[in-house]
């Protein structure tokens, strides 16, 4: 969430920062309007209620007739504060609602885009392998001649965009996880949490995920849960409605989950395969920082993700995400993305943000500079390291040979119990 303080005294400011994402200014007029009128408001509520106080004293020293003018007086006084109180507690909701729904305010040096077209690729890192004696496979060509994929069944279990996992396939993305966990936990100094898989609304909501993608996202219909779209929810909210002393920043933490989005956005898109699905493991990571750290600590998060795509051994880019296809919550994105050949593509594995005090003012994660300083927000950061679908894909793309097999990357290896490739049965 945007500081309304922000928002008043520098309008013009807000506009044109986010006119850069593509935002109708016409958003922030509509909280201006609300904003204004409710200050009104409180105001004369104020003013009201003083006036109830005082002529109340007032009431013991007024003759009779007096009295029971001033009682009448004071009901219609009583009946227009309640009427006040009323409107007010609904132009408040209403400057809420519209405030939850305005994006972050893209960092100034973020390169300014209308859509992905205008991303740019800061820099690519090896070179896509050449096949010379066969063509390249798709992955789902691959893991079903292997047997480690079984789509049929995924489909038959759950629906389309399900598929199931099996044998050394299985075996892969477990020691994928451990292995990622093990970087992030005895290298990063991240800390590792466990955390529910099912949060409710006031989760969400702090995270930025409420109520902007809320059509996105799986809930309970009975109870107030909602399904993860990603560990970076229950990470970044630990520290909700705290006060935290300045000494325990930074806080790096990371997690393990399956995560679970509906794919709305993409009907008939990736169709194929196990790139876009209903639910998907991935290796999160999550920064608390103070303010004039974050940027040097995003760009520490970028080189986190980019060691594991470097030991996997394939090619892999970054790409700065231009300030319309930003999310709504960033300030600044770098996304990591792997070279399929099967495919044909780069595919992202991993989106790194700074979401600077947007998420920590919804969420109030606040620190304490100094022993007796103000509260002030942290800014929050979050990335992928790395998501297990796509990196699978670009692992059996990448790594497949000629007879059908897949060489299993060297740092994977000790935790395959030593196994070096995939074959046919």
């Amino acid at each position: 969430m945007l500081d309304i303080k922000l928002i008043r005294e520098q309008p013009d400011f807000v506009k044109a920062e986010l006119a850069k994402a593509s935002v109708d200014p016409a958003e922030i007029d509509r909280v201006l309007e609300l904003d204004s009128r409710r200050r009104k408001l409180q105001f004369e509520l104020d003013e009201m209620r003083a006036r109830r106080t005082r002529e109340s004293k007032e009431l013991g020293k007024a003759s009779p007739e007096e009295r029971d003018k001033k009682r009448a007086e004071m009901r219609a006084l009583g009946d227009q504060i309640g009427a006040g109180e009323k409107e007010f507690a609904e132009l408040d909701r209403a400057l809420s609602e519209q405030m939850l729904g305005i994006r972050n305010i893209p960092r100034p040096y973020v390169v300014v885009g209308a859509s992905e077209a205008d991303n740019r690729v800061i820099r690519t890192i090896g070179e896509p392998l050449q096949f010379t004696s066969f063509k390249p496979l798709a992955h789902w060509e691959i893991g079903e001649q292997l047997g480690i994929i079984d789509f049929d069944r995924g489909v038959k279990l759950s629906g389309t965009r399900f598929y199931v996992m099996s044998g050394l396939g299985a075996r892969l993305e477990r020691a994928l996880i451990t292995w990622m966990l093990d970087i992030k936990i005895k290298e990063q100094g991240y800390r590792e949490i466990l955390p529910p898989l099912m949060v409710n609304t006031d989760t969400v909501r702090s995270t930025g995920h409420y109520p902007k993608n809320a059509d996105t996202m799986y809930r309970d219909a009975e109870e107030d849960y909602w399904f993860i779209p990603t560990a970076e929810v229950p990470l970044t909210s630990l520290y909700r409605d705290e006060i935290l002393e300045q000494s325990r920043l930074p806080i790096y933490l990371t997690a393990y989950t399956p995560c679970f989005r509906r794919e709305k956005m993409s009907a008939g898109r990736d169709v194929r395969g196990i790139k876009r699905g209903h639910q998907f493991d991935k290796v999160e990571m999550v920064k608390l920082v103070a303010p004039e750290t974050s940027d040097d600590e995003f760009h520490k998060m970028v080189a986190n993700a980019e060691e594991i795509c470097r030991r996997l051994e394939i090619p892999y880019r970054i790409v700065e995400l231009c300030t319309s296809d930003l999310s709504f919550n960033s300030a600044v994105t770098y996304d990591l993305e792997m070279w399929a050949p099967g495919c044909g593509e780069w595919l992202e594995v991993s989106s790194v943000s700074n979401c600077t005090d947007f998420q920590a003012r919804r969420g109030q994660i606040r620190y304490r500079p100094g022993k007796s300083g103000k509260p002030e927000l942290v800014h929050t950061l979050n990335g992928s390291g790395l998501a297990l679908p796509r990196t699978v894909i670009s692992i059996l793309e990448n790594y497949q040979n000629e007879d059908g097999s897949v060489t299993i990357p060297k740092a994977l290896r000790p935790y395959m119990d030593g196994v070096e490739r995939i074959a046919r049965n």
